[in-house]
């Protein structure tokens, strides 16, 4: 475009001074078919052909210089064109390289993801586990309820009668797994919810006068008796049950009134019980 445009000029400026020379030629013909006795026109100096020649000379001159330009400047159009492209192809390469840089980075992170998720469900199994074997560690030692006593701590003796239900206390303990039972006081106190078996036993030397009798008491309540009543002899007697006891509920046994019991280091009068399973 710019080549095109300056032959243009030079073109405009050839045809421009060859009007100029034409219209002075007819000014003077004009002038000189007048006469001079009418107008007294001076004489213009016309134009040298060395004169165009030299314009001519000076516009090849800077057209050529031009053109020059015009492909040194073409010449760093395609250069910059060249960096341009190559430009472009390292930033697509640059970001082939960032897209596979991303979908690795992605891919480790989904492999993190995965193995927290991995880990953390192991430490949730773990964490189960411990607490499924510490329940059964306290179920077992919850679960080992089992005790033996019978009545005199020492030596030998009767105990009765009373006109009213005396507690018994049996104080020579034979088992206590669990410490459930107290031989100071003579309660067994659940220590879980579940169901336990209890027995009794007496024995007492024959009396006309008086029977031998026990029952067994769940919280100050009667659940049942062992009697025996003969007039000679030694006798004994026992009974039991299985009771659904909650935690902290209380069993012991009572001397029936107006009987009495014997017991001696044979340990004929026992208290007894143990828990059967939990619930």
């Amino acid at each position: 475009m710019e080549r095109v445009s300056v032959l243009h000029v030079l073109l405009l400026l050839l045809l421009c001074s060859l009007s100029g020379a034409e219209l002075q030629d007819n000014e003077i013909s004009e002038q000189r078919q007048v006469g001079p006795e009418s107008v007294n026109v001076p004489e213009q100096p016309q134009p040298c052909p060395s004169d165009l020649h030299a314009v001519l000379r000076d516009m090849s001159a800077a057209l050529a210089e031009h053109r020059v330009r015009i492909e040194q400047l073409h010449a760093l159009n395609q250069e910059q064109e060249a960096k341009l492209g190559q430009q472009a192809v390292e930033m697509r390469e640059q970001a082939a390289k960032l897209g596979e840089l991303e979908m690795k980075t992605n891919d480790v992170d989904s492999r993190q993801q995965g193995q927290a998720a991995e880990l953390y469900s192991i430490k949730t199994r773990t964490n189960v586990t411990e607490n499924h074997v510490a329940s059964l560690r306290r179920d077992r030692q919850v679960g080992q309820v089992a005790f033996s006593a019978s009545l005199l701590a020492s030596g030998d003796g009767t105990t009765g009668p009373f006109n009213t239900q005396v507690p018994l206390t049996f104080r020579f303990v034979i088992t206590n797994i669990g410490n459930a039972y107290n031989p100071d006081s003579g309660f067994f106190t659940a220590p879980v919810r579940g169901a336990y078996h209890f027995e009794i036993h007496i024995g007492a030397h024959g009396r006309s006068s008086h029977a031998s009798s026990a029952v067994l008491v769940k919280n100050g309540g009667n659940i049942c008796i062992a009697y025996e009543h003969q007039t000679n002899g030694f006798g004994k007697s026992s009974n039991g049950a299985t009771l659904l006891l909650e935690a902290g509920d209380i069993v012991f046994v009572r001397l029936w009134q107006n009987t009495i019991i014997f017991d001696n280091g044979n340990h004929h009068c026992t208290f007894s019980g143990h828990l059967l399973f939990t619930m």
